[in-house]
């Protein structure tokens, strides 16, 4: 990354470092590691850069959800409210390695989906053998909400309204049934 010197040495970000920062799959905690900079520069810095970013700038990184009809444990409990966080390159590749993926390609959604959902109702622990399990209608939910979050970054879609022609957002991946 590079940064260069503004007005009254403070620093500025350059175009293509926000661009960068925007996309990231992870969140910002620590000040963003640079080049070398010559002594003049920074004698002129009037304030080191903050430790943490703004809130404003921080990139949500888990979606809230809750399954249409739930996952039903061993004990009969239904687990409807979970949380899914953004995949990684990671999240995506490593499921090719896995056998029953490559011998049917269908199942990489399952293995897919149980890396990135942290948590189901107050289960332990979410994996595929959970994943494989849910209905039907359940894993189709999961299935366009992992491309909601990952293909927009936001679950929210911009409308017009068929009346008045207003533009508005809604919420795709809404947290109730009759939401979505």
């Amino acid at each position: 990354m590079r940064r260069t010197a503004g007005r009254a040495g403070a620093m500025t970000v350059t175009g293509q470092e926000e661009a960068a920062a925007a996309v990231s799959p992870f969140p910002t905690t620590a000040a963003p590691v640079t080049a070398p900079e010559p002594a003049s520069a920074l004698a002129s810095a009037s304030a080191p850069a903050p430790a943490v970013a703004p809130v404003a700038q921080r990139l949500r990184t888990e979606f809230p959800f809750e399954l249409p009809r739930g996952y039903v444990d061993e004990a009969g409990n239904v687990h409807r409210e979970g949380v899914m966080r953004l995949a990684t390159a990671r999240d995506e590749l490593i499921p090719l390695r896995d056998v029953r993926v490559q011998e049917n390609p269908a199942y990489l959604s399952v293995v897919l989906l149980g890396r990135v959902i942290t948590r189901l109702g107050n289960l332990p622990m979410v994996h595929d053998g959970i994943v494989e399990n849910m209905f039907a209608s359940d894993l189709a939910f999961l299935q366009d909400f992992y491309r909601q979050v990952n293909a927009e970054g936001h679950t929210r879609a911009a409308v017009e309204c068929p009346h008045c022609s207003e533009p508005f957002e809604v919420e795709l991946g809404g947290s109730r049934l009759g939401e979505s």
